[in-house]
């Protein structure tokens, strides 16, 4: 049982430590995280005892770690500090990981898996659902270019807590990592006769825009996914799937 006075030092802790921390919103985004390493801070709950229940059916391996972190504290200060709190009652903060290590990681060559450039993205969920692919499909990173910041709470909370299995990073089209550039353009080659190498940068456009021209004009292979005519477009985390499926299972 959290006493009161621990109640009020995780709470005035929380407020101190927002403001600079990556939000982990609920129990799956808490669970990933911890499980690829992130640097928890501070864990609250207003029933520490059901998210140490969720441990032991979803995540065993997590319930000892789960048990010393989380901290219970009244369901009004929760909700104070998470405005929209996830419906399995828990929220943390960790730390971002460095861009310099991002940089790094993305920048490493040879590579085991492509790298998922999103130019200018414009949805925060779709950000999330594609970094949550990426790090299924155990690529090597999403980069997203444009203002839109790829580590913002609704992105983390769409991706499941997944930024912290992947190198998730913001960088300008000139500090793109090196590897040939396959751009997914309706004039593409038909990807199912592409070989997709591991080194590649797989560039995707905006939810409304596209492919930026700037992109298209370095592109090393312009690539395009099978679809229905008259059917527009395909969802962005639908298309990433479907090229990391393909680069997947494509010759090797």
């Amino acid at each position: 049982m959290t006493s009161d006075n621990e109640a009020k030092t995780a709470a005035r802790e929380w407020r101190e430590l927002a403001p600079g921390a990556v939000l982990l919103d609920g129990f799956h985004a808490l669970k990933h995280a911890l499980r690829f390493g992130a640097d928890v801070q501070l864990a609250v709950a207003a029933d520490k005892d059901a998210v140490l229940g969720l441990a032991a059916e979803l995540a065993d391996d997590l319930t000892d770690a789960l048990a010393g972190l989380v901290v219970e504290v009244p369901a009004a200060v929760l909700k104070e500090l998470v405005p929209r709190v996830h419906p399995t009652g828990v929220a943390a903060l960790a730390v971002r990981p460095s861009e310099r290590a991002n940089r790094e990681s993305l920048s490493r060559l040879p590579r085991p898996a492509p790298v998922v450039v999103l130019d200018n993205p414009r949805n925060l969920g779709n950000v999330g659902a594609v970094v949550r692919l990426a790090a299924g499909f155990g690529a090597t990173g999403v980069v997203t270019t444009g203002d839109l910041d790829p580590w913002h709470s609704n992105a983390v909370r769409a991706g499941a807590g997944l930024h912290y299995a992947t190198a998730v990073e913001r960088l300008g089209i000139d500090d793109l990592p090196p590897g040939p550039l396959h751009v997914l353009d309706p004039e593409g080659e038909d990807i199912r006769s592409v070989v997709i190498p591991d080194d590649a940068l797989i560039a995707f456009g905006s939810e409304r825009h596209g492919i930026s021209a700037e992109l298209r004009s370095r592109a090393d292979r312009l690539v395009a996914l099978p679809m229905r005519p008259q059917v527009s477009s395909y969802n962005l985390a639908t298309s990433v799937a479907m090229t990391l499926f393909h680069w997947d299972g494509g010759p090797r």
